[in-house]
């Protein structure tokens, strides 16, 4: 049987549209409702095959589908929820693509009506590109996705994302809210920080008349790929997971500051042990 009769995409852009593209293609779903504010962007969608049709109106989009994703910016998709609830038929699974969960978990699970179910989910996946015309349906290729379920979560309801997402190809991983927060303040939020942090330092530099940013060669063009990222989306991440944020900046600069000690001071040795522990380190990585 396949996973949705009716799904509802609110937010069509790269990952709405990405998800929507592979479930269309594996034949696990019978209709695709694209919600969002840009006509552009929608028709575009349409164009693509992406969506089957679409509304600028959440609570119409949501109308009869038995599965609603939300992937619109973190701090929207609770008031969003708030807004569509009413309109949700009995049976609807809301899932949500979000990268800070424990405070979208916690406030959306409240508003679901009877009979109605959230899951929180993030997949870990994305470019530093943004709109319906950069999503593929591969993007979730190979990836992982955390699930967030809590006491409350339906079984069913979170065996229905499950399956979702190992349809799109994610390999599926369930654990506490905050756990994930953290673990996802570590591992993107903060790389995204720096990522924009140097790219204002190096852009502010002064000590000569030009910038020097026309210099950039391939290793800082790679390093700060992900500072072209839609600003706003991170705006409100940064607010949203200001906490466990503020927690690894402080970590990171800590290590920072030692490197600092170690340049300063002309310690060969430092420096090559402390190069040495981080290549180790990522040559870890799978």
């Amino acid at each position: 049987m396949a996973l949705s009769r009716r799904m509802a995409v609110i937010g069509v852009g790269l990952i709405g549209g990405s998800l929507a593209r592979i479930l269309r293609e594996r034949g696990e779903v019978g209709e695709v409702v694209g919600v969002g504010r840009q006509a552009p962007n929608l028709q575009r969608a349409v164009e693509l095959g992406v969506i089957d049709r679409y509304t600028h109106d959440p609570c119409e989009g949501v109308s009869g589908a038995d599965l609603v994703f939300l992937a619109t910016p973190v701090c929207s998709i609770a008031p969003v929820l708030a807004r569509i609830a009413p309109f949700l038929a009995p049976g609807c699974v809301v899932t949500d693509g979000g990268s800070v969960k424990e405070a979208i978990v916690s406030t959306c699970e409240p508003l679901m009506p009877e009979g109605a179910h959230f899951v929180g989910g993030h997949p870990i996946a994305g470019t530093e590109n943004s709109g319906v015309d950069a999503s593929f349906s591969t993007l979730f290729q190979g990836k992982r996705c955390i699930l967030t379920p809590t006491r409350q979560t339906d079984p069913p309801s979170l065996e229905k994302v499950v399956r979702m997402w190992e349809i799109a190809g994610s390999e599926v991983v369930c654990m506490d809210a905050r756990k994930h927060d953290r673990i996802v303040a570590a591992i993107s939020h903060l790389p995204h920080m720096v990522a924009y942090s140097l790219v204002n330092a190096v852009g502010g530099y002064d000590r000569f008349d030009e910038s020097i940013l026309s210099y950039s060669a391939g290793g800082f063009r790679d390093f700060t790929r992900i500072a072209s990222s839609d600003p706003a989306m991170w705006r409100d991440i940064a607010l949203m997971n200001r906490s466990a944020l503020l927690e690894m900046m402080d970590f990171f600069e800590r290590h920072f500051q030692a490197l600092r000690s170690l340049v300063e001071g002309g310690d060969a040795s430092g420096l090559e042990e402390f190069f040495l522990r981080s290549k180790k380190s990522r040559d870890s990585i799978q």
